[in-house]
């Protein structure tokens, strides 16, 4: 994708109604829903102290009367987040809390098991719900790794198969090395997110160039895309879903 295009669709994207407006365009909707998840959980990192400092003040406000929902929009961060700094500062563990935020029935108070149903409605990043899509996001991009592997006959070893054995492990770690777009590689690593630069420096700084000095240079792709200009780890090479369409060839020395 080209950076002015993503941009455009990363700017757009400030709010849960956002992904609904882009898809209503033709936009796919795992596309807006990941880049939207991207973008909150960089911003929360930035405020996550500003507004945890105002937890006090945020509690009072729901003693008063206000809605955990009602909070979160005006304090600008995800409802599910708001919820927890306020039931921490209220006496809770985290543990309780994520009791009630996974079955809100226990709460037994009408009024505030409403209100979690709406904060987990409202979330689309940190609620049970998104959680798990995450999660089968995630497997998917696995299964479409291997079925592509798989269909080509190319035999390898999973993340599964190598626990124990390195310290960190790629996807598929194959058997023998191969040759992509006439370049070695040795591994594969799935990854069910849009590569920009900003993911791809993260991913590459905690999983990617470990992985290029356990095992030499090896392929990421990016199942939601990535952009057409991103910038070169040595020994990475990148690619998205069309990657489906490609072959491996084996490699000779």
């Amino acid at each position: 994708m080209k950076y002015q295009d993503y941009k455009a669709i990363y700017n757009a994207l400030n709010g849960p109604k956002d992904i609904e407006r882009l898809e209503s365009r033709g936009y796919d909707p795992e596309l807006l829903i990941t880049i939207f998840t991207q973008k909150t959980t960089r911003e929360v990192k930035k405020r996550f102290y500003v507004v945890k400092q105002n937890t006090g003040r945020m509690l009072k406000e729901w003693k008063q009367g206000h809605t955990l929902l009602e909070i979160s929009e005006k304090w600008r961060f995800p409802p599910i987040l708001t919820s927890m700094f306020i039931f921490l500062e209220d006496g809770a563990s985290r543990k309780e809390f994520w009791e009630y935020m996974n079955e809100p029935e226990i709460a037994r108070n009408k009024d505030l098991v409403k209100e979690l149903h709406e904060v987990r409605k409202a979330d689309c990043v940190y609620s049970p719900e998104a959680n798990e899509r995450q999660r089968l996001r995630g497997l998917w991009g696995e299964s479409l790794l291997h079925e592509w592997l798989d269909g080509q006959g190319i035999t390898y070893r999973t993340e599964e198969d190598l626990r124990g054995v390195y310290e960190k492990t790629p996807d598929a770690l194959l058997d023998e090395p191969m040759t992509y777009n006439g370049k070695k590689i040795n591994w594969v690593e799935s990854k069910a997110s849009f590569g920009d630069n900003t993911e791809f420096r993260f991913n590459s700084k905690k999983q990617l160039i470990p992985y290029t000095k356990l095992f030499g240079p090896g392929l990421v792709v990016y199942w939601l895309g990535c952009l057409d200009d991103l910038e070169d780890t040595e020994d990475v090479y990148v690619d998205d879903i069309t990657v489906m369409d490609k072959r491996l060839e084996k490699f000779e020395e």
